[in-house]
């Protein structure tokens, strides 16, 4: 919201700024697939300035961001898992903090105080110097606050809710498609099909052999309501179109509609539209007293990825750390 071209950029869609530019009803159907699975969104629903300012983040501080990492595998986005799951890494948090984890029990309340905060759960209530919000943006807004959020803050919140976002996820004796040359990954566009992006999701065992495919925007909207059945269908379907018949018999199949979520409603991350981040963006990661946020949306590098949750998770515990005078 700092540069000096920011007002016009954040006054139109990424849409109509893409067109602006010349790249054609092509390109922009190009780039809205790719946002698909990115944050759930069309680019007509975001602002040219959040759009832009994501791609932007799609890097670090030496590698500057581009549309290759945000949809490339080696040296991009999709490039590395984590081996046994995402959930290992709050398995092992959890082993490390014991009796410490609270599971179960949502946070109603958050009183917050100049000597201290008391966070109220369905499990009890508990008290402490600082307090780390973690929740999604638009969720952390429906607690009870006392004293209130302010009032740019708690808008900008409510305007951070996540894109549309659902993973379907095919499995195979083996990845056969491997077999003819095949990378399993493929983009798709013109709308015909549920799945806007796929990927080889087979383990680093190499079986069994899995194909996961994005769901988002445009997609979801269009193929969510419609018969598990049938939308499994056409989804096997976009996967054969891409690595032959031998698709449309897996062994098993299913799906994560990230909007059913009652802790996400959404995904993968916030969908900024025109207007937001210039009158409001800079309350994003504002500490109220004793209260910090924290999350991948929060981050400016790789917002919304597992790289950005990590930055903003430092950025949140050094900011504890030299709140309470240098005392973890």
């Amino acid at each position: 919201w700092e540069h000096p071209d920011a007002g016009r950029l954040d006054a139109q869609s990424l849409a109509t700024w893409l067109r602006r530019g010349a790249i054609g009803a092509g390109g922009v159907e190009l780039i809205d697939t790719l946002l698909g699975s990115a944050f759930g969104a069309a680019a007509s629903e975001a602002s040219a300035l959040y759009g832009l300012a994501y791609v932007a983040g799609a890097g670090d501080e030496i590698h500057p961001g581009s549309l290759d990492r945000m949809i490339g595998v080696a040296g991009g986005a999709q490039e590395s898992r984590v081996v046994g799951g995402s959930q290992v890494i709050s398995q092992r948090m959890a082993e490390e903090l014991g009796d410490s984890v609270t599971l179960g029990a949502p946070v109603r309340r958050i009183e917050h105080r100049a000597t201290g905060v008391t966070v109220t759960t369905d499990a009890g209530s508990f008290d402490g110097e600082e307090v780390i919000v973690t929740a999604p943006p638009h969720l952390a807004a429906e607690i009870e606050w006392s004293p209130s959020l302010p009032a740019h803050q708690d808008a900008l919140f409510r305007r951070m809710a996540f894109g549309t976002l659902m993973k379907c996820e095919a499995i195979y004796e083996r990845p056969f498609w491997r077999e003819d040359g095949l990378s399993g990954q493929g983009v798709f566009r013109g709308g015909g099909t549920p799945v806007c992006s796929m990927f080889d999701n087979t383990p680093p065992s190499g079986s069994p052999g899995i194909l996961m495919g994005f769901v988002g925007g445009a997609g979801w909207r269009k193929w969510a309501p419609r018969p598990a059945r049938e939308r499994g269908g056409a989804v096997l379907q976009s996967f054969a179109r891409v690595v032959g018949p031998a698709a449309l018999a897996p062994v098993g199949y299913f799906e994560k509609d990230w909007t059913a979520e009652r802790c996400t409603r959404g995904g993968p991350t916030a969908v900024l539209g025109p207007g937001v981040l210039t009158t409001l963006g800079q309350w994003r990661d504002r500490p109220l007293g004793r209260v910090h946020w924290a999350g991948a949306e929060h981050s400016d590098y790789w917002n919304g990825y597992m790289d950005g949750a990590v930055r903003s998770g430092e950025a949140a515990a050094r900011a504890v750390i030299a709140h309470s005078g240098g005392h973890p």
